[in-house]
């Protein structure tokens, strides 16, 4: 197996470079962004780990005039074109900051961040302070923010001040690249100080209206805010989403850039793998995998060829929105959901333009908001039968890392629920021996329960099983009993009763109730109860469940 360095964990493309780390080479989106430089503002939106920052730290390689990067782009595909290298490459000052750090329990935490953030970039270029063409009120403004201790003001208006002094030392506009503009609004809805961010956030973005000092800016994030939310007055604005065409190919791994993968590194026996786990994205006209996926699998493959795919992805970042939006109580989006877990898929209207502070506010806002995240993907219109309204989309469940996050996600928060709600009435009719009130909780706790469609008796085993737990009883499933192992068996020892429960599935409605009795039998037939009567318990009720689909039928003899 090859020796090949596997980049994890840095987006720096100079570092990729200069240590010769495997890259793939994504330098074509230069060209095509420099296929339209009057465009005075481009924001690129694509879900998290998928390239965003390389590229924006590998655009800011190149324009950077205070760089020489011709050996860092030898042999990748920008330099073959050398009228573009001769009149871009390292000609033109550039500032590239990021906001994915931007974080905080309040806006006070998160505002520091953001000052430190400022701070860092203007500490980069702290020599403006020397230049003799800079006005000493701009220096003095300058230092403010590299030291953290700008007003407000300054904060928010410290790209504006930044571009004008740097094009006035270099006699040049100024390219500016602003990457995860959107971070610190996300966090800020999800801990409540949005009003708050928003204002601090539109004003920093003033930067990209009727700027005379700015060339052009390229800004990346997950989502493409209502343009009068946050880009008020912003003249010549592009935007390029997941569902457009043109930059495709240089966010996410195409098919021939994981052939190439597998290919350098020798692993080609994993393709069927990797496809299955992380492929499955449809970006513009084209099906991407997920680099972060992808790369991160691979490095652990050159270790050892045995290991298992993984949920790398998931792992990268909180997942709010999934447990937000499986704690929907419309019946209509659990059915949906159930339908995309089962492989299938549903048809929603997306809305292209959205506001954080809206997010969750409709059905419609939440789709949106999953097929963006990168939690759904949009089919290909050859592969559905009916043909959509041009504001909908065929939407599913790209890959199996993203429906097992799902299930797991489903799991911990039904447990969760299970283990908050109040459950008396199960375990007053449990211990009644009343099957009628027991068969309506089941069946009024089934409907409300989102399901993966595998309705196997595991699956209504550890439903029961959670149904049951954390209570004060003794609860065991599949443990040796009588003379085999009973489904689920619960002790209450201090009133010396138990219950033994056995289950079964069922292929019709039809079935149920023979189910039931052929559920009792076996109980009987392997002693389960005799065996717990021997141990001291006075009372033994023994209980045959069938299940079809969301329903059940119940049957109890003591």
């Amino acid at each position: 197996m090859k020796n090949i360095n596997i980049p994890v964990g840095t987006s720096s493309f100079a570092e990729i470079r200069q240590k010769g780390y495997y890259y793939i080479d994504k330098t074509g989106l230069i060209e095509e962004l420099m296929r339209t430089p009057g465009t005075k503002v481009t924001l690129i939106t694509r879900p998290r780990r998928f390239g965003k920052t390389l590229g924006m730290s590998m655009m800011a390689e190149f324009f950077d005039i205070r760089k020489s990067s011709h050996l860092l782009f030898e042999g990748l595909s920008v330099s073959k074109n050398k009228e573009l290298c001769k009149t871009w490459m390292n000609q033109y000052p550039t500032v590239f900051v990021s906001f994915r750090n931007v974080d905080g329990l309040d806006f006070e935490q998160a505002y520091e961040m953001l000052k430190e953030t400022f701070s860092d970039v203007f500490m980069q270029h702290i020599y403006l302070l020397k230049s003799d063409i800079v006005h000493d009120f701009d220096k003095n403004v300058i230092a403010r923010i590299a030291e953290r201790t700008a007003s407000m003001g300054e904060i928010q208006n410290a790209l504006l001040i930044f571009t004008r002094v740097m094009s006035a030392h270099y006699g040049k506009p100024v390219i500016l690249l602003i990457d995860e503009y959107d971070v610190p609004l996300a966090k800020a809805s999800a801990k409540g100080y949005y009003k708050e961010m928003l204002s601090t956030i539109r004003g920093v973005m003033s930067v990209l209206k009727d700027n005379p000092a700015l060339n052009f800016a390229i800004v990346t994030g997950c989502l493409q805010i209502v343009k009068e939310s946050i880009f008020t007055g912003t003249n010549n604005f592009v935007s390029d989403t997941i569902s457009d065409s043109r930059l495709d190919e240089y966010f996410g791994f195409t098919q021939a850039d994981v052939d190439k993968i597998l290919l350098d590194t020798e692993l080609t026996d994993h393709t069927d793998e990797i496809k299955d786990w992380y492929d499955g994205y449809r970006f513009g006209e084209r099906d991407v995998y997920c680099p972060w996926d992808v790369m991160n699998h691979v490095k652990n493959l050159l270790l050892n060829p045995a290991t298992p795919p993984a949920s790398y992805w998931e792992h990268t970042s909180h997942n709010d929105i999934i447990y937000q939006f499986i704690s929907t109580t419309d019946a209509d989006v659990n059915d949906k959901f159930e339908t995309l877990l089962a492989g299938g898929y549903i048809i929603e209207p997306i809305e292209p333009n959205l506001t954080y502070d809206v997010l969750h506010s409709s059905e419609r806002n939440i789709w949106t908001l999953l097929y963006f995240t990168g939690y759904l993907t949009r089919m290909r219109p050859e592969d559905i039968p009916e043909t959509l309204d041009e504001s909908c989309f065929a939407l599913t469940i790209p890959n199996t890392e993203i429906k097992r996050l799902f299930r797991k996600s489903v799991s911990e928060w039904y447990l969760a629920k299970t283990e908050a709600s109040d459950r008396s009435e199960l375990f007053d009719a449990l211990w009644k021996g009343d099957a009628g009130r027991l068969q309506e909780y089941i069946n009024d706790t089934l409907f409300d329960t989102i399901s993966f469609y595998d309705y196997h008796e595991n699956f209504y085993h550890a439903f029961l099983a959670g149904q049951l737990s954390r209570k004060g009883y003794v609860v065991k499933s599949n443990r040796e009993n009588g003379l085999g192992r009973s489904d689920i068996t619960v002790k209450d020892r201090k009133m010396r009763r138990a219950v033994i429960i056995e289950t079964k599935s069922a292929n019709s409605e039809s079935e149920l109730d023979s189910l039931c009795d052929e559920a009792l039998a076996q109980i009987t037939k392997n002693q389960y109860n005799a065996e717990i009567e021997k141990s001291g318990y006075r009372q033994v009720f023994c209980i045959g469940i069938a299940f079809y689909k969301k329903q059940c039928h119940v049957k109890i003899t003591a």
